[in-house]
This record gives structure tokens, sequence and C-alpha cells, in this order.
């Protein structure tokens, strides 16, 4: 097998959607066989570029310039489950991405364990929204798309700390905000394998928002920070914008992110955040 980082690079430096999560998913499934029978297999290092590789289609576009659309029309609907494979594409990449970058940051085990689920995980929640366009005859690459998704990869390519906080921690956190509106609204127009793939993402992308807060409090306690004030600090200092609610306080709690740690220190204003990631653009749900 080869070494985890080298496994990381090589997902990232593949550009075909349905080539890289089948890649993804069987390099997940070599080290989760490795580490049931408990091995404690190579983690190595690696090279990652600093932009995953991408096919030639989707058409990446400014957000100002992707076109907004309503999704209680067919094609809208279309356009929606587009967005979400393109958000998913590129969490596999996020998730591969924190453990080639920060492979020479000394981690417990348990911190590969969790990305490469997490990775595995949003593979499958690509290629479930592969599937459902592909029963609508259309496919991932058909649709212009965001072309800042790998932004809050840019900003944090040298904080570990920063990535947790604004990746799983703020703009994963988002899509946990959204998703149950997605879900009703396919529901109600009785696309029925999109409402059970959208399911799906909603119950595992909790966890994926768990590993975020459970490392970063980790990290925060090797350094000896308070994690809430680093949390506000770090956001701060990578995005700008505020974060809107709806919040889904409920779910956000299930994964470690309880309501009071979305309020800036000693003020009831909400912290000032990005939606670059788990937000979908375009769309009014």
């Amino acid at each position: 097998m080869q070494p985890l980082a080298q496994m990381a690079e090589a997902v990232l430096r593949t550009a075909d959607g349905r080539e890289k999560t089948a890649l993804s998913r069987g390099f997940a499934a070599q080290w989760q066989a490795a580490r049931t029978a408990g091995e404690t297999p190579e983690m190595g290092f690696a090279n990652p570029p600093m932009h995953p590789a991408r096919p030639d289609a989707p058409e990446l576009l400014s957000p100002r310039d992707v076109p907004r659309r309503k999704p209680g029309s067919p094609q809208g609907r279309i356009a929606l489950l587009h967005a979400v494979a393109h958000i998913e594409l590129n969490a596999v990449d996020l998730h591969w991405d924190i453990i080639a970058r920060f492979s020479h940051v000394p981690m417990p085990m348990g911190f590969y364990d969790d990305w490469v689920k997490a990775a595995d995980e949003e593979s499958k929640h690509f290629n479930l929204m592969c599937d459902c366009l592909e029963a609508l005859c259309s496919h991932y690459g058909a649709l212009p798309a965001h072309a800042g998704m790998w932004r809050a990869a840019e900003d944090t390519a040298d904080d570990l700390m920063g990535r947790l906080a604004v990746v799983p921690m703020v703009l994963e956190a988002r899509g946990l905000d959204v998703t149950p509106g997605m879900i009703e609204l396919f529901r109600k127009a009785k696309v029925d394998d999109a409402v059970a793939a959208l399911e799906i993402i909603y119950s595992e992308e909790v966890a994926h928002v768990a590993y975020g807060s459970k490392w970063f409090h980790f990290l925060c306690g090797r350094e000896n920070l308070d994690p809430k004030e680093a949390f506000h600090g770090l956001v701060q200092k990578y995005f700008h914008g505020p974060l809107k609610p709806p919040f889904n306080e409920e779910k956000r709690a299930e994964a470690g992110l309880p309501p009071d740690f979305l309020l800036a220190s000693g003020r009831s204003r909400l912290i000032r955040m990005a939606l670059l990631h788990k937000s979908v653009e375009g769309f009014t749900l």
C-alpha cells in the first residue's frame, strides 16, 4: 500500500470526477482495511498541487456570473443538483488535501482515520448527485459552476487550525443549515432518488463538521488556546461577510458547535463569515 500522503496527492492530481472518486474510494478501502487489521500504515509526505486537477467541464465562473435559478422548475432542480455535485467534488479534494498538505504536522492516527472516512463519504455523495443528474437526462459538467470553491483551501494552505476552522466548522456546517430545505423541495416535486441521496448527505455531513470541531479543539489544547477565541480570530483573519440565518442549531450542536460558538466574544452579534463552500450559489431555498 502506498503511503497515505501519496494516495492523497494522487487523488488531487486526477481530473475526471468519476475517476477521482473511484480512486478516492479505493484508497479509503485500503486504509480502512489496514486499520481494521490493527496496522499503522505509513504516512509519508506529499507535494500537493495548489489547485486540484479538474475536468474540462463544467465551465467555472465568478460567483457573480453564475446564473441565478429558481429551483421549482425541472431545469432549476437539475441546476441545484449540479451545484451540489460541484460542492461535493470540491469536498473530496478538500479532505484529501488536508492529509497531503499537512502531512508534516504530527497528528494522532485518528485524525487520518477521520479525514479518509470523510473523503470516502464525499466521493459517495458526488456519485449520488451524478446518478440523480443522469436520471434526469443531464450530467455533471452540463452547466457552469462556481469558481470560488477552492478559495478556502488557498487561504489556509499554511495553517491547519485555520483550515479546520473555516472548512468543516464554517463552510460544511452551512450544509447542515440549507440541506433540509433542499430535501423538502425535492420531496414536494416527488423526485424520490434526489430525496434519498440528500438525506444520506445530510446525515453524514454532521460527522464531517464534528471531525473539524474535534481536531480544532485538539490543536487548541496542544497550543493552550481558548477554542472560541481562536476560532473567531481565524475566521476573521481569512473571511469577510456575514453568515445569515437560518441556522440548524440542533445539528450544529450535535456536531460540536453549540449556538454560543457563533457569537463573538463579549458581543451579541454573529461572527462575520463567508459562504463559499456549502451554500448553494444562485439559489434561494
